[in-house]
């Protein structure tokens, strides 16, 4: 949605997020989204929708419980944070494997959690 928005003026921001958060609750919304976003003169931010359509709705394959959590990238986010949190505090490695063998604890850590 953020990469969506990126694509467009702001002014054009409260509608085109209004709508896009409609069109992913239900998937057969999302071809009258890219025409909206026709209609309004966004091609860049229509052809967007394009490549990625097939893909929006993977998550759904899952119980509806665990949506929420796949649809977003916050946990993928957080990992990413908190190996370059880790590995700043060291700084200067001797060589890649010690590099690898920090990251594989820290995913560890974070998978036993």
């Amino acid at each position: 949605m953020r990469n969506l928005l990126k694509t467009m003026a702001k002014k054009h921001w409260p509608e085109a997020s209004y709508e896009m958060k409609a069109a992913m609750n239900n998937p057969e919304s999302v071809p009258a989204f890219r025409e909206r976003l026709l209609s309004l003169g966004l091609e860049k931010s229509a052809d967007m929708l394009d490549p990625y359509h097939g893909s929006l709705f993977n998550y759904t394959a899952f119980p509806r419980q665990y949506w929420r959590r796949l649809r977003t990238t916050n946990m993928l986010e957080r990992i990413n944070l908190e190996l370059k949190r880790r590995t700043r505090k060291v700084s200067a490695f001797p060589g890649e494997q010690s590099l690898l063998r920090l990251t594989v604890s820290i995913l560890m850590d974070i998978s036993k959690e």
